[in-house]
């Protein structure tokens, strides 16, 4: 976990029960889901492997482990997984240097939270060396602290990421929004927890208990987040 805004983490607006917004990055924050899907399709097709596009369900949002692991069973590559997730994150990086799209509303809604001073984390399952990478160009300033997939010994699906950035800002974690793009994400979220904004990339997502779907980030602003959140 790294703290990147020494700001303080106990200021909410009064009257408001959200305590803080955790995002995720790939798919809800930057345009970069397919990034690593095509990344994948790339370095298996080197290996002599081609990838059911059907797998790219099954591997979004998770953890590079599970990916991974996954690819190289389904395929039977002779790779291991530390060589793998070598070559994916170095393509991946490749890819975001040269471009790092927003999703739609992204930009403002975190330019919003900074300015009503709301704790804000980002917690996702990639890398440290790759989130790193794209909170230099979304600006380190919007993000009290941030957590990486390498820095928990269980990521997503499990609750430990979003347990671990509330503990961090000294916050509820049901007193916490988080806005997510993949059903592992949100099952994270859900097992920690906290209220959770689901806004699908790439597969479907239902609506349920102290969730809720929207197709964009365009549709979500601090007064909806609070709105979230019981009195």
């Amino acid at each position: 976990m790294t703290s990147t805004v020494p700001a303080p983490v106990t200021r909410t607006a009064e009257g408001s029960a959200l305590q803080a917004v955790l995002l995720d990055m790939d798919g809800t924050l930057v345009d970069t889901e397919g990034f690593w899907w095509d990344v994948e399709v790339e370095v298996f097709a080197d290996l002599g492997h081609t990838l059911d596009d059907s797998w790219r369900h099954v591997v979004v949002g998770g953890p590079m482990s599970r990916s991974a692991g996954f690819l190289i069973e389904s395929t039977g590559a002779d790779i291991t997984l530390a060589e793998l997730s070598v070559l994916l994150n170095q393509g991946f990086e490749e890819r975001i240097n040269r471009a790092l799209p927003l999703m739609p509303g992204a930009a403002r809604l975190l330019a919003e939270l900074a300015e009503h001073e709301v704790p804000t984390a980002l917690v996702s399952a990639s890398h440290r060396r790759i989130i790193d990478r794209v909170i230099a160009s979304l600006g380190p300033r919007h993000f009290t602290l941030t957590v990486a997939g390498d820095e928990v010994a269980r990521t997503k699906p499990y609750p430990d990421p979003y347990l671990l950035a509330a503990g961090g800002l000294g916050v509820d974690p049901a007193r916490c929004a988080v806005v997510e793009d993949t059903a592992t994400g949100v099952a994270s979220a859900e097992a920690a927890g906290c209220h959770v904004v689901a806004v699908p990339s790439v597969a479907p997502i239902a609506a349920a208990a102290r969730r809720t779907v929207v197709p964009s980030l365009e549709h979500v602003d601090l007064t909806f987040l609070r709105g979230l959140m019981p009195l």
